[in-house]
Formats: C-alpha cells, sequence, structure tokens
C-alpha cells in the first residue's frame, strides 16, 4: 500500500529542512531563553504555605481591623459592661449600673446614696477586678454618681426661687 504525498507540501518541508540545516551549520542557531512573566506590584506567586491572601477567620479579620482602628480597649470595656453582675457581683449590680467610659474613667450610677457611699469604698477593689479583666491601667478611677434626683422646678405649685420641699421651714 503506497500512499501519495502532495508534492507541493514535501518540497516545502524538504526546503524548510535544508534552510535549517545550513543555519546550524553556520552556527545560527541560539538557544530559546525562556522569559519570566514581569510581576505585577505587590503581587506574589501562590505558595502552599498560608499567607494574608488566603481565606481568613472573621475573627482575625476583625482582631485586626480593631487593633488598626484602636478601638481594643472600647470593645473590650463594652464587653465587661455586657458582663457587670459577674464582676461585681449580682446584688450589687442590681444597684449600680455602668453608664460611661471615658479617658481611663469608668462612670457608675447607683440606685440611691447608700449605694453610691458602698460603691465608693469598694471602688480601689473595682479598679483592680477591672483592670485584671482588660489589662493594667485601662481603669485608673470610678466616677460613682448618685441616683437621678427629682427636679422640683416643674409642676402646677411652683414658686420662683423656691427649694422645693426643703423651702417649708425656712
Amino acid at each position: 500500500m503506497e500512499t501519495e504525498h502532495d508534492k507541493q507540501g514535501l518540497d516545502l518541508a524538504k526546503s524548510l529542512a535544508g534552510r535549517l540545516k545550513q543555519q546550524a551549520a553556520n552556527g545560527g542557531f541560539k538557544p530559546v531563553k525562556r522569559r519570566r512573566r514581569p510581576r505585577i506590584d505587590g503581587a506574589q506567586i501562590s505558595s502552599a504555605r498560608p499567607d494574608d491572601r488566603d481565606p481568613q477567620k472573621l475573627t482575625n479579620t476583625l482582631g485586626r481591623l480593631m487593633r488598626d482602628q484602636g478601638w481594643e480597649v472600647d470593645v473590650a470595656v463594652h464587653g465587661v459592661m455586657a458582663r457587670w453582675p459577674s464582676i461585681v457581683g449580682p446584688e450589687t449590680a442590681q444597684h449600680c449600673t455602668p453608664e460611661s467610659y471615658e479617658n481611663n474613667i469608668l462612670t457608675v450610677r447607683t440606685s440611691s446614696t447608700a449605694w453610691a457611699t458602698q460603691l465608693k469604698l469598694l471602688a480601689p477593689d473595682l479598679v483592680r477586678r477591672l483592670n485584671a479583666e482588660l489589662g493594667d491601667g485601662t481603669v485608673t478611677q470610678v466616677n460613682v454618681q448618685g441616683p437621678h434626683a427629682p427636679s422640683w422646678r416643674r409642676g402646677p405649685r411652683t414658686v420662683r426661687g423656691g427649694r422645693g420641699p426643703r423651702d417649708t421651714y425656712g
């Protein structure tokens, strides 16, 4: 079985082979260098080891965000406010609530003046407990405030310059 070849294709192949043979004899071949793809700034080739480009856990990402923005202390303080009964005890927590935290000072509102006095006596111990939870130096002072006093300035029978119920014997 003989197959027929296209004469024109066979002639083309022979001429190409002849030219390549001639170039090889003249030293015209140069080795082909592989060119590396240029790196885009900041781009890295992925590796077998984990890095920042891999999917991250949400807790790690939020932790890094809070650290970068400087929110760590505020978030920790609000966490302590949420766990207030476990820190000061359930009975004390019924009568006092944390209101604000600014400049390392925690402001606490009490339900009565008696509890305000009691909490002022417990303030150094409370500062020690809070710093154990949050980190040393986070809370330097506890500002204890008594209950909101009723206003005697409004009502159907008010007197200008009057002092409310204290004005009876004066």
